[in-house]
C-alpha cells in the first residue's frame, strides 16, 4: 500500500559544491561533456543505421549501447546543469522517483547488454564458422529484449521500495541527484532490511555480472592462441575496448552498491564518473579503436557533405 505518512513533497539537493564561481566553472565543463556525449553516442547510432558495412550483431548491440548511454546521461545531466545555475535546487517527489526509475532502468539494461555483447564476442572468436547461424537476427532481438526486461525489473524493484517509504522530514539530500542510499537515509522508518534488498538487487547483480564478464573475456583471450596474428590483433583490439568499458562501468557501481547502506562524501564524485563521464567515454573508446566505425563515419560525413553541396548547387 502507498505510505500514509508523508510530509515531504519535494527534496532539496545540495549539489556537488557550494561555491558560486566553482558552480559556473562546473556548468561549462559538464555542458561540454553532455554535448560530446550526445553527439558521440547519436553519431554511432546514426552511423550503424546508415552503413550497410556495419550490419552485424556486434554493431547492432553497439548502437543500442550508445542509445542507452545517451538516455542514461540525459536522466542526470540536464537537471545537474540547471541546478549549477540556480540558487535553490529542488526536485519534486514524483520527479525524484522518475529520475531514479530512468537511471536504474537504463543502467540495469546496460549491465545485461554488456553481457550480450560479451556473448557475441565469444561466439565470433571461439565459434567463427557458426557465428551467423548462432547470432541470427532473432537471437539478437531476444538478447535485447532480455536486457530491457532485466533493466525494467531491476528498476521497478528499486523504485517500489523507495516509493512506499514514509518521508516526514528532513528533505535535504546531500547529493546532486536522487539515488537509493541518500533517499533511504531520509526515510522516517528503519530501512535496514530494505538496504539489504538494495544490495542484493543492485550490488550483487553488478558483482556477479562483472565476474562473469571478466571470466568470459578471459576465455576469449585464451582462445586466441590458435588464431593467426592478424586475427589476434583484430580480436584483441575489439575485446580491449569492451573490457575497458566494462571496467569503467562496473567498478564505480560495485563501490556504490556492494556495501551496507551508508553515505560518504566521495559518493557524489563516484556517481558523477559513471553517470556523466562514462557515457561520454564509451563512444570515444569504441570509435578510436575500431577502424570500421571510423571509416564508416568518414564515408557518411562525405556522403552528407556531397548531398548538401548538390542541393546548394541546384538551388
Amino acid at each position: 500500500m502507498r505510505k500514509t505518512i508523508n510530509n515531504v513533497t519535494e527534496f532539496i539537493l545540495l549539489g556537488l559544491i557550494q561555491d558560486p564561481a566553482g558552480q559556473k566553472a562546473l556548468f561549462v565543463v559538464f555542458l561540454l561533456i553532455y554535448i560530446v556525449t550526445m553527439v558521440g553516442n547519436l553519431l554511432i547510432v546514426g552511423t550503424v543505421i546508415a552503413s550497410p558495412s556495419l550490419d552485424s550483431p556486434m554493431y547492432f548491440f553497439l548502437a543500442y549501447l550508445s542509445l542507452m548511454d545517451a538516455v542514461y546521461s540525459t536522466a542526470i545531466s540536464p537537471k545537474l546543469l540547471t541546478d549549477l545555475l540556480c540558487a535553490k535546487r529542488t526536485i519534486s517527489l514524483p520527479a525524484c522517483m522518475v529520475q531514479l526509475f530512468v537511471e536504474h532502468l537504463f543502467g540495469g539494461a546496460e549491465v545485461f547488454l554488456l553481457m550480450a555483447m560479451a556473448y557475441d564476442r565469444y561466439v565470433a572468436i571461439c565459434k567463427p564458422l557458426h557465428y551467423l547461424t548462432i547470432m541470427n537476427h532473432r537471437v539478437c532481438i531476444l538478447l535485447l529484449v532480455v536486457s530491457w526486461t532485466g533493466g525494467f525489473t531491476h528498476s521497478l524493484v528499486q523504485v517500489m521500495f523507495v516509493y512506499n517509504l514514509p518521508f516526514c522530514g528532513p528533505n535535504i539530500i546531500d547529493h546532486f541527484a536522487c539515488d537509493m542510499y541518500p533517499l533511504l537515509g531520509l526515510a522516517c522508518t528503519n530501512t535496514y532490511l530494505i538496504g539489504l534488498t538494495v544490495v542484493a538487487n543492485g550490488g550483487a547483480i553488478c558483482m556477479v555480472v562483472f565476474v562473469l564478464l571478466l571470466f568470459s573475456y578471459g576465455v576469449i583471450l585464451s582462445s586466441l592462441k590458435s588464431h593467426s596474428q592478424e586475427g589476434r590483433r583484430k580480436a584483441l583490439s575489439t575485446c580491449s575496448s569492451h573490457i575497458t568499458v566494462v571496467i569503467l562501468f562496473f567498478v564505480p557501481c560495485i563501490f556504490m552498491y556492494v556495501r551496507p547502506v551508508s553515505n560518504f562524501p566521495i559518493d557524489k564524485f563516484i556517481t558523477v564518473f559513471y553517470t556523466v563521464f562514462t557515457p561520454m567515454l564509451n563512444p570515444l573508446i569504441y570509435t578510436l579503436r575500431n577502424s570500421e566505425i571510423k571509416n564508416s563515419m568518414q564515408k557518411l560525413w562525405c556522403r552528407m557533405l556531397y548531398t548538401y553541396r548538390i542541393k546548394m548547387f541546384c538551388c
